[in-house]
């Protein structure tokens, strides 16, 4: 009886395998590999019609081209929203990082793309990622004068708005540093304020962000900062 059994399960096994090397299986694999090439190919010609067909065949959403971009990744690189859009509403990773360390997610918040920031809050953005400076999204967003990304991420709940990058710098102090001095970085310094920032983080040297707005000569800067208590 007991080699009877392991007759049958042999048997089994070997089906099995036969099964798994079958060549419905390999023309699946074939179908898969085509998908996922059109899918890039749609996304990089900004076709959202085509994009949206291949997405209904199941491709893989999180395969890397050899910039490490997924299709989402390169739907963002091509400031293409709709194709971009459609992908997270489809499950796509908003984390996902490329050669860069840039993700969905942090692109969109250092570009002051604000939909899609919003789109990838709602999807699980990940705050404890990281782009190639240490930096979060607000970070940059700050420093590039994207007001509408700051005052979103500032306020958003457990965001880290005081983290510090590899520069030694927060987006506080990159708003006062990195800056023209203008309108829009007032506004930015201002929101950060508001939004809670600790006005005397340090950088390495041991300068806060109310030291470089003297040094800089940026006197509405200065004023917001006394203001906040900031020394």
């Amino acid at each position: 009886m007991k080699k009877k059994n392991r007759i049958v399960s042999s048997m089994v096994l070997l089906m099995v395998l036969l099964l798994s090397c079958s060549p419905k299986k390999k023309e699946l694999n074939m179908d898969n590999m085509e998908n996922n090439k059109a899918l890039f190919e749609a996304v990089s010609k900004s076709d959202i019609q085509i994009t949206a067909e291949i997405i209904t065949k199941n491709p893989s959403l999180e395969l890397k081209n050899n910039q490490g971009r997924t299709a989402l990744m390169e739907a963002l690189y091509n400031g293409n929203n709709e194709a971009a859009k459609l992908l997270i509403n489809s499950g796509a990773d908003v984390n996902a990082q490329d050669n860069m360390k840039n993700s969905p997610f942090l692109y969109a918040g250092a570009e002051g793309n604000l939909e899609i920031v919003k789109l990838t809050l709602n999807h699980g953005a990940n705050f404890k990622i990281y782009n190639r400076y240490g930096g979060t999204a607000l970070i940059p967003a700050a420093e590039k004068g994207h007001l509408e990304v700051v005052k979103l991420l500032v306020n958003y709940p457990n965001f880290p708005k005081d983290h510090i990058n590899n520069l030694g710098w927060t987006a506080l102090l990159e708003a006062v540093l990195l800056s023209d001095g203008g309108k829009v970085h007032v506004e930015i310094v201002d929101a950060l304020i508001k939004g809670g920032c600790d006005v005397n983080i340090a950088d390495r040297n041991g300068d806060t962000s109310l030291d470089h707005a003297k040094k800089m000569r940026y006197k509405e800067m200065v004023k917001l900062l006394e203001k906040a208590g900031a020394n």
